[in-house]
């Protein structure tokens, strides 16, 4: 195993390049459809609470809202389209009465570097190939769970909501969008 699958070599606070999704609603239901989808289309090996154990030192948790609740995430681990494993991992954002809950998916800074994915030359929260492979996994998890928004990029959860793009993609993107329209996801890919 490479470091950049272990959970206990993780920069965790360092932050996650991930796939922001806006569920839709509050409705816990939603939000676990949302989890199995993304889980099922990521391929995730394993689910587990803690981040300071390797997944051999700790025991399985389900893949619940009610683990994500209990852990305030929850961890696996993923083969990226290199064939390299990283650790992975999902926290929610549960909205209040005026707003959705968001699931965030991503994959530590620290992971992907390990693993030697490209970021753009000067920067260390932009690369296309991290993006496309979110967005594909998205649209995936999309066709078993529609959701109302996804934002990819270096911790864009929260950035833009569903109800601020009055249906449309932006025309400068500094970090990538997935946007339902007639049942179709569209993915706008980052241009600014």
């Amino acid at each position: 195993m490479t470091y950049a699958a272990s959970f206990r070599h993780q920069f965790w606070a360092e932050g996650f390049y991930e796939l922001a999704i806006e569920v839709g609603s509050t409705d816990a239901a939603a939000l676990q459809a949302v989890l199995d989808a993304m889980w099922t289309a990521a391929q995730v090996e394993g689910c587990y609470g803690h981040g300071d154990r390797e997944p051999e030192e700790q025991e399985a948790v389900p893949c619940t809202v009610a683990a994500l609740a209990e852990f305030g995430w929850l961890l696996g681990r993923v083969r990226l389209p290199t064939g390299e494993r990283v650790a992975f991992g999902v926290t929610a954002v549960r909205g209040g009465d005026d707003s959705s809950d968001w699931l965030d998916f991503g994959v530590p800074l620290s992971a992907l570097r390990q693993a030697g994915v490209a970021f753009e030359e000067g920067s260390f929260e932009r690369s296309a190939a991290a993006d496309d492979w979110l967005a594909a996994l998205a649209t995936i998890a999309f066709r078993e769970a529609p959701f109302s928004l996804g934002l990819v990029g270096w911790n864009v959860s929260g950035l833009a909501e569903a109800s601020m793009l009055s249906g449309g993609l932006p025309e400068k993107r500094g970090m990538g969008y997935l946007l339902p329209r007639d049942g179709v996801l569209h993915y706008g890919a980052v241009n600014d």
